[in-house]
């Protein structure tokens, strides 16, 4: 398969400049990033070095402002892929190193001591910190090239360095200030003792340690004697750092599970840095470090010029750590898990190490309940009687008690104690013995163990420092819901569920095992097969608070014995559970027959029923050689009556086939058969067509002399019946016989007194007599007719004339109704036209018939709620007319073209022009009507400008134009509302837009000139009025209108008074200023102004803008510059001023050292600040916008370098002496002599880098020489605060605000 090749190439200025085939891209990569981190080396070298030396540093910052330009220049060209940025990237790149730059080499001065809030600065970097403000000088300075100097950074050439004399105090050293107990702990095997030294410059110390339990009379050991060098504290210091940072960093998240019983010993190192924080600034804190017990005293402590400091009496002691853990157990203690009832009482054994008297804390947690104990007084044999154990509460001594030193200081050596501790288990539960501190002797706590909180109650836990002990409640199980009292019941072929509970089961003690043992019934009813005994063992696991199993066979099941994973259980009662088998149902069935009325009506059973109630039988019931049929029925009792009596003559066998009870459904039932010939009983009733219920039927008739009833027979037929008919006031019974069908439609005549005016009478059945002339009585509701003689009737209400209306639009209209009848009443109508019949339903005998649409209606039908009715033929109809919607169209007078679109074009119009149409209406006024009011667009299309409204009264009204804006303005009538169609109820109702009256209108703009700006333009003296400089945009002219224009001009010379006139023709829309054919023949201003302006169109020219309609032309003589002063000699920072001639602004050019520069001016006078020594030249002078340029040649001065003063060579310089010495004072001066300076002594500032009181201040004068010193035996910093040569005074005097830098 090949491989696809994509047309895709990079475009070549995406390559690397160095192409890949000399060098890959890593490598270049690597390459050019090595060199700028080489060359940021030697940056930070320059840094240091200019730290220390004090050389120009401006000049260094300008070398690495130019090599950090080119370097990222070169490397945007170089093009390397992952180093290639944007140019805005580039230049952000650029501007931050040379921030940096700036910032390390003096370019921008930062005030140091207020940023770090008051925090000294060593020597090596108090010539960098400056108390001067920072000012944009301080940023344009090094970014310059030396070109503008920072006036910080000159203020700090001229008067640098200071001298500072201090008085040496009293030095002082205190071991372990704050009398702290040490203890060696295995795990670090030293401990570092803190010394406080006050005004001490350390250089080494002596300390002595005497071994614990050492005693004069008797002496164990020997007391040694150790000197420690400046190196062996750095050492001791580098370790005590490395501690706290570790103390910092693991002591907040100190987790439980990984506490070590010597953590604590990282207390000591944050109460260390405590101390070291509260240190004054004289004082500082340096450490011993011992990996031995004993008793530690300070002995010497010198510093650098071997000057021994006073000792503060005080000594440390260093005992070994104390140590508790749990012995190895034995016996019944090493059982962690216990059941209840086994021995209780448990042997502990605890091992503790240390200097005694020893204090143990532990703690028993017993279910959660926590219970602290408290152990005192633990020693062992006293072998040392001779010795003085240190007490607790004496572990902190006073200092200034020497007399009690040595009593305090006998301390004994630590000892190995074993403790017994004996515990009781007597209840269920889980219990927790934790060691949770020792306390030694002297006052060393460590802590071990764990917090209770930390150990689940339900988990087992035994360490060095833990013992935890479970003990387990007995099990105990029984039968659920089963007992030999109420078996479980089984039916044959079956399962049954069998449930054994558990109590008080421990889940460490699952899964149990129980012991089920079987025993079969003694007797076996059936005969089947012989059951035999059996014994099995189940499981019951964590999750299952019971056991479930499932049984086949009856008998009896014990629980035989129960066992836990670790202790031996109880079985409860009931500890048997007794299963019988259920016997499936019977009956006991005989047949009865029914004999009524010379006939067998039906045949009846008693039932004898075995089993569990309810019962169902099922029966099977043939008639003839119809298909047999399966009923049931079903019995709460066991004895029971079913009676069978068909309601239909014939030949019937009945036979039972099953039988279900409440556990077995549909047992097979070998029952007992019976053939019989029945015959029902004759009955009737009247059919459900006339009603249902136990009440009397209603039947209603509208019309003739009888009314139709059916009857519905049952037994053999054919019947013979007998009703009664009872009127108002006769009853009269009806015969009828032989009745062969079922059902029967009887006519039963109206009686005599109904059929003319109507009424009620009521039919019953009396008797039924069936083939057998068996004669039966009938007791069922009768039937009650309603005679109603007068039927419904409907019509339109009102005269011919009166049965139309006229309305709005889609208004709903009530079409008035009269009816007679009962109600509600059903109509029927529909519109003329249309095939669609509505049908309504109305409860009022004057109620409406509700219709929307317009058109004639007729009603078609009516029927009350008891007969049909009929229609009033000349009053059926109701004609319902729409109000025809207003319009409107142009009037024939109005004068328009037609556009295709269907729009009339009106006659073009000038801008503010009024302009009108009359418009013609047709409707009910007042008139509203809505319109459309649209505009081209700057993009194309049209944009609505607006959709107004206005009213008339009259039919013919006139419609004003819109004008104000010029273009092409186009109207459409989108909506007319009237009297009868207001706008504020048929805002839905708009035209269709293919019906709307459109019309469009051009707007001519009126044509207008105005200036682009006010800006002045500045000729010379004989200049032609003529563009003089193609970039600039003054002196155009813009125009607005329908090209080609002509312009009218006037141009006013304001000190002659003279005015010529010039007509320009103008082909666009813009025109600059250009008429060659003026000359400016004096000097001063000139006003060109727009006097008139039209275009291609005949539209009045629109009002001229005062303030652009006219511009100045200012016309100047030849530039001068005169001097304010005529000296020589000036110097670096003093302003020269300079009185301008001419037209601002101008252009000065000047001369220093050589190179040349230029400055502009807008006002006059204009000064200029000396930076620079050197010559100063003016050579020229322009105005007028650089021209009517002059030479000056006579215009020079001579520039001095501002003078400079040091002390201690430019460095800031700590001397401190003792009482009787004096320091020696240099100032270098720099500048021609003779010189004057003022030199100040101020007091020693409390916070670093801060200004003192000034004490004195000394003035000397005629100084010929460039070196001067003083001595003084006085403490204070000397400064200088001004310095004079031959010419020039630093620092100079405060120049004016408006004088200009140069270079």
């Amino acid at each position: 398969m090949a491989t696809p090749v994509s047309n895709f190439q990079k475009p070549p200025s995406s390559n690397p400049l160095i192409p890949e085939k000399y060098l890959d891209v890593p490598s270049q990569r690597l390459y050019y990033l090595s060199l700028g981190l080489v060359c940021q080396a030697i940056k930070i070298l320059d840094f240091i070095l200019s730290l220390a030396s004090g050389d120009n540093r401006m000049a260094v910052c300008r070398k690495w402002l130019l090599f950090d330009f080119l370097y990222c220049v070169v490397l945007s060209q170089l093009r390397i892929p992952r180093l290639n940025y944007s140019k805005p990237s580039i230049l952000l790149q650029i501007c931050f190193l040379w921030f940096l730059d700036c910032l390390l080499f003096g370019g921008i001065s930062i005030n140091l001591p207020a940023l770090l809030g008051g925090v000294g600065l060593t020597s090596g970097v108090s010539e960098f910190s400056s108390t001067s403000s920072f000012g944009i000088r301080n940023i344009i300075s090094p970014l310059s090239f030396g070109l503008i100097s920072s006036s910080s950074s000159s203020r700090d050439s001229h008067l640098l360095g200071q001298h500072t004399v201090r008085m040496s105090p009293i030095s002082t050293a205190h071991l372990n200030p704050q009398n702290l107990n040490f203890c060696l702990s295995p795990s670090t095997g030293f401990v570092l003792i803190p010394i406080v030294l006050n005004n001490t410059n350390l250089s080494g110390l002596k300390y002595s340690v005497t071994p614990l339990g050492f005693s004069e009379t008797t002496p164990k050991g020997k007391i040694e004697i150790h000197d420690l060098t400046l190196r062996d504290l750095k050492v001791a210091e580098q370790v005590h750092q490395e501690q706290s940072q570790a103390a910092l960093q693991t002591g907040p998240a100190r987790n439980t599970e990984d506490y070590d019983e010597y953590d604590d010993d990282d207390d000591d190192d944050i109460e260390s840095q405590d101390a070291q924080s509260k240190l004054q600034k004289s004082q500082s804190l340096v450490h011993i470090m011992l990996s031995r017990p004993g008793i530690v005293r300070l002995e010497r402590v010198y510093d650098t010029s071997f000057a021994d400091a006073r000792l503060v009496v005080s000594e440390a002691v260093i005992v070994p750590c104390p140590q508790v853990v749990f012995a190895k157990d034995e016996g019944t203690a090493q059982e962690p898990i216990r059941c209840a009832g086994q021995d209780p009482t448990v042997q502990l054994k605890i091992k503790v190490h240390g200097v005694p008297p020893l204090s143990l804390r532990w703690l028993r947690t017993i279910n959660g309940a926590r219970e602290q104990f408290l152990v005192e007084g633990i020693e062992g044999d006293h072998q040392d009687d001779h010795t003085h154990t240190r007490k607790q509460d004496e572990a902190q001594p006073d200092p200034s008690a020497h007399a009690t030193l040595g009593a305090i200081s006998r301390v004994p050596v630590a000892q190995d104690v074993a403790v017994p501790l004996s515990v009781t288990l007597d209840h269920p539960g889980t219990y927790l013995y934790a060691l949770e501190e020792i306390t030694d002797g002297v006052g060393n706590t460590i802590r071990v163990g764990i917090e209770a909180e930390s150990s689940p109650t339900d988990s087992l836990t035994r360490t060095k420092t833990t013992r935890s002990y479970m003990v387990l409640q007995k099990p105990a199980v029984s039968f659920s819901h089963c007992s030999t009292d109420t078996p479980v019941s089984l039916l044959i072929g079956s399962e049954s569920s069998i449930k054994i509970r558990s109590l008080q089961v421990d889940p460490f003690d699952l899964p149990l095992d129980l012991d089920l043992k079987y025993q079969p019934p003694t007797e076996d009813g059936k005969g089947g097969k012989k059951l035999k005994p059996w014994k099995k063992t189940l499981k019951l696991h964590g999750d299952d608070k019971s056991l479930t199993f499932r049984v086949n066979t009856p008998g009896e099941y014990k629980i035989a014995g129960v066992k836990g994973k670790y202790c031996t259980g109880t079985v409860m009662a009931p500890d048997a559970c007794k299963v019988v088998q259920k016997p499936y149902p019977a009956a006991q069935i005989e047949w009865k027959r029914i004999h009524e009325c010379s006939g067998d009506t039906g045949v009846s059973a008693s039932l004898v029923l075995h089993g569990t109630p309810p019962f169902q039988i099922y029966y099977r019931m043939q008639r003839d050689d119809e298909a047999p049929r399966e009923i049931s029925k079903s019995f709460t009792t066991s004895r029971a009556e079913l009676t069978l009596q068909p309601e239909r003559s014939g030949h019937y066998v009945f036979t039972f086939i099953a039988i279900s009870d409440a556990n077995y459904r549909k047992v097979e039932l070998q029952g007992p058969s019976i053939d019989q010939m029945i015959h029902p009983l004759a009955s009737a009733d009247f059919s459900e067509s006339h009603g249902s219920g136990r009440g009397k039927r209603i039947v209603n008739t509208c019309s003739g002399d009888t009314v139709d009833i059916d009857v519905d027979l049952k037994g053999t037929g054919p019947w013979n019946l007998e009703l009664q008919v009872i009127g108002p006031h006769t009853a009269e019974t009806m015969q009828l016989q032989a009745i062969r069908t079922s059902k029967k439609t009887i006519q039963v005549p109206i009686p005599q007194e109904l059929q003319k005016d109507g009424g009620t009478f009521e039919i019953d059945l009396v008797s039924v007599e069936d083939a057998s002339k068996c004669k039966r009585p009938i007791s069922v509701p009768g039937v009650q007719v309603k005679v109603k003689r007068i039927v419904p009737t409907v019509q339109f209400y009102g005269q011919a004339r009166e049965r139309q209306v006229t309305t709005t639009e889609n208004e709903r209209v009530n079409l008035p109704l009269r009816l007679t009848g009962d109600g509600p009443w059903r109509i029927k109508f529909k519109k003329q036209g249309s095939n669609n019949v509505v049908t309504t339903t109305v409860h009022d005998r004057n109620g409406n018939l509700q219709v929307k649409d317009k058109g004639i209606y007729q009603i078609l039908e009516v029927a009350d709620s008891q007969c049909p009715g009929t229609v009033n033929v000349d009053a059926a109809q109701y004609q319902v007319d729409w109000i025809p919607r207003p319009s409107a169209k142009l009037s024939p007078a109005t004068k328009s073209t037609a556009a295709p679109n269907g729009s009339h074009i009106l006659g073009p119009v000038c801008e503010g022009v009024s302009d009108h149409v009359d418009l013609d209406l047709t409707g009910r006024p007042p008139f509203q009507i809505m319109y459309n009011i649209a505009q081209d667009g700057d993009l194309g299309g049209t944009k609505i400008m607006g959709q107004p409204t206005f009213n008339s009264i009259q039919p013919r009204t006139r419609f004003q134009l819109q004008t104000s804006q010029p273009g092409r303005v186009y109207y459409e009538v989108k909506q007319i509302g009237d009297a009868a169609y207001p706008l504020s109820k048929t805002r839905d109702m708009v035209i269709p837009p293919s019906e709307r009256l459109l019309f469009e209108q051009q707007v001519f703009m009126r044509p207008t000139a105005r200036f682009r700006n006010r800006n002045r333009l500045v000729y010379c003296l004989n200049d032609a009025l003529v563009p003089l400089d193609s970039s600039s945009s003054d002196g155009f002219v813009l125009l607005e209108g329908t090209p080609p224009f002509t312009v009218v001009l006037s141009i006013k010379n304001i000190g002659a008074s003279h005015v010529e006139m010039r007509t320009i023709e103008v082909p666009t829309n813009t025109w600059r200023l250009n008429i060659p054919s003026y000359t400016f023949s004096s000097i001063g201003p000139h006003l060109v102004t727009i006097q008139k302006v039209t275009d291609s169109s005949s539209c009045e020219q629109a009002a001229f803008d005062p303030l652009l309609r006219s511009i100045w032309v200012d016309v100047a003589e030849t530039a001068a510059i005169i001097p304010f002063e005529r000296r020589e000699d000036i110097c670096v920072g003093d302003a020269t001023q300079f009185q301008l001639e001419g037209i601002p602004p101008w252009t000065i050019g000047y001369n220093v050292n050589g190179k040349s520069f230029v400055q502009d001016a807008r006002t006059s006078p204009f000064s200029l600040l000396q930076q620079q020594p050197g010559l100063f030249t003016v050579t020229s002078i322009a105005h007028q916008q650089k021209m009517c340029k002059a030479a000056v040649t006579d215009l020079r001065f001579k520039v001095h370098a501002l003078p400079s003063a040091q002390v201690g060579h430019g460095k800031k310089i700590f001397q401190d002496i003792h009482e009787g010495d004096q320091a020696e004072i240099v100032f270098t001066l720099i500048g021609e002599p003779p010189f004057t300076f003022t030199y100040q002594r101020s007091e020693l500032s409390p916070k670093k880098g801060g200004v003192g009181k000034v004490l004195e201040t000394h003035t000397v004068s005629r100084i010929q020489s460039k070196e001067y010193s003083i001595f003084s035996a006085l403490e204070g910093t000397w400064t200088v605060t001004s310095i004079t040569d031959r010419y020039c005074r630093y620092p100079p005097a405060q120049p004016d605000s408006t004088a200009e830098k140069h270079k």
